[in-house]
């Protein structure tokens, strides 16, 4: 059983001991101490925070937690119900709220549930304001509010529907090539809150037939709901079987989208923001960014259109930052994250189907003769186990200054970029491990590239 403290949130497993897994005396605790730390931020004793969830089992039981405590603690709720994780940042500034909270563990199993926590702008929190809150949470410094000054409850419903139509109203959305296109779409939203959003967003788009897997949204994951092409065969059998133009998949929260082409083979999570990246850029030149980790092909179509890419470190809230500083028109991450900053700073799925299917549409071929048009890139993740206590921010140190004659990016771990190819070193903060993703146009040689930055560190550590 697992309970993670980060700067981002707090995740665990559900069922155990208090401190050991997520149990509702760590929701409340975190709870609590995120109120405190908006009123601090805000410098108000009164403030309002959105909540929403994703439909796994545990989601009702959290969310009654979660929004007593913030009640206690002098908050006005907005509760959102069942929604998505983008759906829920959009939610956060329509309501002009003081933060946001949503209650879902992304792509992992069932049996856990998480708090990520937002901002005022709906965005996740920096750094620095989750170092903070983490010191909330140690001190304890916090206070509930007297009987005569507890917070106000209210739901709604609506923002599904208000995050559809404000997607429907961007220019680059063309819902009348769309229909025209006749499009068959296949869909898997392994049970969570994409059944309730996917179907909808598709039909005002004017697809004209949607073949449906797993849109009940109870919480029951048919298969592991990460959308990697292990966890795929269903939906990929069934888009061949029912003769789709184009199949998605998105986790339980919604901000990550993977797509099947009409053959039943996987588009690559990594491409999910380079096609729609291609749409954005062929009709606004400007910048882009994704994380270290993400593939050079992003970089390759944005220079190919005129633009400059930029690389942030590993995390959405740093991919964020970085896009507003160099002002990009679109960005994200190479799990299938797509950013588009004229809706909202977040990774979003629904806008990324409909930029695709748009794109799709506009160029009239099929989705595998889209995916042939970009450079083939693989990228190897591998990882290699250290002993405990082992100094590893110096074996990293050491890493750089081996490659130093090579381009060498060390804001988050170590990147080596060569010349056809690229590798990345992560350290996790959870355990003794470095994370090594390489890159190349050959799996061969993205493998072996790999397997000598692992025998390098081998050899430092013998040393």
């Amino acid at each position: 059983m697992t309970l993670i403290k980060s700067i981002s949130g707090i995740r665990g497993t559900i069922g155990g001991k208090p401190g050991d897994v997520l149990s509702p005396v760590d929701i409340v605790k975190f709870a609590t101490a995120f109120a405190a730390f908006i009123k601090k931020s805000v410098g108000a004793d009164k403030i309002k925070i959105v909540i929403g969830r994703d439909a796994r089992i545990s989601g009702e039981m959290v969310n009654r937690l979660v929004t007593g405590t913030l009640l206690g603690m002098g908050a006005d709720v907005v509760d959102v119900g069942l929604s998505t994780t983008p759906t829920v940042e959009m939610a956060v500034t329509e309501e002009n709220a003081d933060g946001g909270i949503i209650l879902t563990a992304s792509h992992n199993p069932e049996n856990w549930n998480a708090l990520k926590l937002l901002n005022k702008k709906g965005e996740f929190l920096s750094a620095a304001d989750g170092v903070e809150l983490l010191e909330i949470i140690e001190s304890g410094d916090f206070f509930y509010s007297d009987v005569k000054k507890l917070g106000s409850y209210r739901t709604d419903d609506s923002f599904i529907e208000k995050h559809i139509q404000k997607i429907l109203e961007l220019p680059l959305v063309d819902v009348a090539a769309i229909k025209k296109a006749g499009f068959k779409v296949a869909i898997d939203c392994v049970n969570s809150t994409g059944g309730i959003s996917l179907p909808p967003l598709l039909k005002a788009l004017g697809v004209k037939k949607v073949e449906e897997l797993y849109t009940e949204p109870n919480g029951k994951f048919p298969h592991n709901p990460e959308p990697l092409p292990e966890n795929l065969g269903e939906i990929s059998e069934h888009v061949k079987k029912t003769n789709a133009d184009v199949g998605f998949v998105v986790d339980p929260d919604v901000d990550r989208l993977a797509i099947i082409s009409e053959d039943g083979e996987m588009f690559g999570e990594e491409y999910t923001l380079v096609a729609v990246s291609d749409w954005v850029l062929q009709n606004q030149k400007g910048n882009t960014v994704s994380n270290l980790s993400s593939t050079r092909a992003l970089r390759d179509v944005t220079e190919k259109a005129g633009g400059e890419y930029f690389a942030s470190a590993v995390g959405e809230v740093n991919v964020v930052e970085k896009m507003k500083a160099v002002n990009a028109i679109i960005g994200g991450e190479g799990n299938g994250g797509v950013i588009y900053p004229e809706l909202h700073y977040g990774r979003d799925s629904l806008v990324g189907i409909a930029l695709f299917l748009t794109y799709l549409a506009k160029k009239g071929v099929s989705c595998s003769t889209l995916r042939s048009t970009y450079p083939s890139y693989f990228i190897s993740k591998n990882k290699i186990e250290l002993s405990p206590g082992m100094d590893v921010d110096d074996i990293l140190k050491q890493m750089a200054e081996k490659y130093k004659n090579h381009n060498v990016n060390t804001i988050d771990g170590v990147k080596i970029d060569f010349e056809n190819e690229w590798v990345h070193l992560r350290k996790s903060n959870t355990e003794p491990i470095i994370r090594i993703y390489s890159e190349s146009e050959s799996e061969t040689t993205a493998i072996h590239l790999a397997n000598k930055i692992i025998d390098d560190i081998r050899d430092i550590v013998r040393n």
